[in-house]
């Protein structure tokens, strides 16, 4: 689905969250952490959309901006999230795939994140 243009993305590094809006109420997030030692990757968790949202290409907004974000920041993905996996097996161009190593790491890590479950 396309995109929606009325959609604003924001990011609050301290809390974890990519979050999107529609008409000034939170339509979508992403979860995250950054890997340790920062900056590692960012690695998304999981992405939500609310209902009254769905099929507006938020989600796809999300992951997209996640992406922009840790490529301004020179640093890779880790998408733990099945959407963002998903996602970026759907844009390699926009989306690198992390290497293995990285990816059990950002596992590994996670559970030191229970927040984030």
């Amino acid at each position: 689905m396309a995109e929606n243009a009325a959609v604003e993305i924001g990011d609050d590094r301290e809390r974890g969250m990519l979050t999107a809006q529609a008409d000034g109420k939170v339509a979508g997030t992403i979860a995250y952490f950054v890997m340790e030692p920062a900056p590692g990757a960012l690695v998304a968790v999981h992405t939500v959309v609310r209902p009254e949202h769905e099929g507006k290409g938020i989600a796809g907004a999300l992951v997209r901006k996640f992406y922009a974000i840790a490529a301004q920041e020179g640093v890779p993905v880790v998408p733990l999230c099945p959407y963002a996996a998903k996602w970026a097996q759907r844009h390699p161009d926009e989306a690198p795939a992390a290497p293995e190593e990285l990816v059990r790491e950002a596992e590994r890590q996670l559970k030191d994140h229970p927040e984030l479950f």
